[in-house]
């Protein structure tokens, strides 16, 4: 079967057309059995037809499926032969109840074959009454293996789809959680950038302005004002561009609007996040905890997530090792996982050139590869 005509068949029956039009079709086919073969009962006609006819209701109203087993049940036990279409309405009715989870698949198995034996008894008690061998069990044997059969296919395909949806939602927390993340680093550039030349710059332009007026005796007073004007300009800008870094910095999540840049503090946060999309991963603190300065902090915090940012798009599932270790006059952090490393393959983008440079503005060193053992290894050593 091409991929195009199961995708078809797929959208077929996910529409809300396909119970009524497979309900219909079963009807009309066990019409023509009926008149097919004339000879039956009016309970045995009734309990076809109806068993037919309440699976058009069995998505919207999944009990009705119930219904539609036991008129199986009802026309089988009043006459000798299981007609067709009562066969297949009796099939997809327990797996409409496994499937929806009706009641506890145990539950319904038990159920069928508890109303199967009756039925079984029944037929031996009617035509078989002074015969006991076991032999006349065979029918009630075939049915609870059908039974079964069908509730266990409707459970199963109901699991598959629920571990999808859990597969899906754990997904899209994490697409969630990088973008989040990414555009925290963007800014987090932004105002590094901002803070490194234009602040600089600005600062510069206040200092000699106003030194100006002091180092310049034969100014006169028109120039000294214009140069106390462009002091006055250059703070103004500094005040506005101090608050607009305050803006780059911030969570646009926090309404406080003063949320500090992260540091290693914050690591258990970013541990916790790993760990509620599905994440594996332990934390190793080593030496004696002193106070860095903030530069090496954000740097090592922005090492570590973009490090487990890269397990969870590389190897899912895999087992995460960060280690901090506090040396006398450097910080060394790493960052290993189990995942499926291969030798000479070293993940590429954005993420890891960001973070060498983090360690090269501090004078660090950064280096990925695959692990002696497999999986793959960040280590970054940045002085302070």
């Amino acid at each position: 079967m091409s991929t195009s005509l199961r995708q078809r068949l797929r959208t077929w029956v996910a529409s809300p057309f396909y119970p009524w039009t497979s309900g219909g079709a079963l009807t009309a086919f066990a019409a023509v059995e009926l008149l097919v073969v004339p000879r039956h009962s009016l309970v045995i006609a009734l309990g076809v037809l109806l068993s037919a006819a309440a699976l058009a209701w069995r998505r919207s109203h999944p009990a009705t499926a119930a219904l539609s087993a036991a008129a199986v049940l009802v026309s089988f036990a009043a006459g000798t032969d299981l007609y067709i279409a009562a066969t297949a309405s009796g099939l997809m009715a327990c797996y409409t109840l496994g499937r929806h989870r009706v009641a506890h698949p145990a539950l319904l198995v038990g159920g069928g074959s508890a109303l199967s034996l009756a039925v079984n008894v029944w037929h031996i008690v009617s035509w078989h009454p002074r015969s006991y061998s076991f032999d006349l069990l065979a029918e009630w044997f075939v049915l609870t293996v059908a039974i079964l059969a069908a509730v266990s296919m409707g459970d199963a395909v109901r699991a598959r789809e629920e571990t999808q949806r859990e597969r899906a939602a754990a997904q899209a927390r994490v697409l969630a959680m990088e973008r989040r993340q990414a555009a925290e680093a963007e800014r987090a550039a932004i105002a590094r950038e901002l803070h490194d030349v234009v602040s600089h710059s600005v600062s510069v332009i206040a200092v000699q302005a106003e030194s100006a007026t002091y180092t310049t005796p034969d100014l006169s007073p028109q120039a000294r004002e214009g140069f106390q004007q462009i002091a006055a300009s250059a703070r103004a800008s500094m005040t506005e561009l101090r608050r607009l870094l305050g803006v780059l910095r911030t969570d646009p999540q926090d309404r406080t609007g003063t949320a500090p840049q992260p540091t290693l503090e914050a690591l258990g946060d970013l541990i916790a996040q790993h760990r509620s999309v599905g994440g594996e991963v332990e934390l190793r603190v080593s030496g004696d905890r002193v106070e860095l300065p903030t530069s090496c902090e954000l740097s090592a915090y922005r090492i570590v997530q973009e490090g487990l940012t890269n397990v969870r798009r590389h190897a899912p599932g895999a087992h995460a090792v960060v280690e901090i270790d506090y040396r006398p006059d450097r910080l060394a952090v790493r960052i290993a996982d189990d995942g499926p490393g291969q030798p000479g393959v070293v993940h590429s983008g954005h993420g890891l050139a960001g973070m060498q440079e983090r360690a090269a503005l501090l004078g660090g060193k950064l280096t990925a590869s695959p692990g002696p053992d497999g999986g793959f290894l960040v280590e970054a050593e940045l002085p302070w």
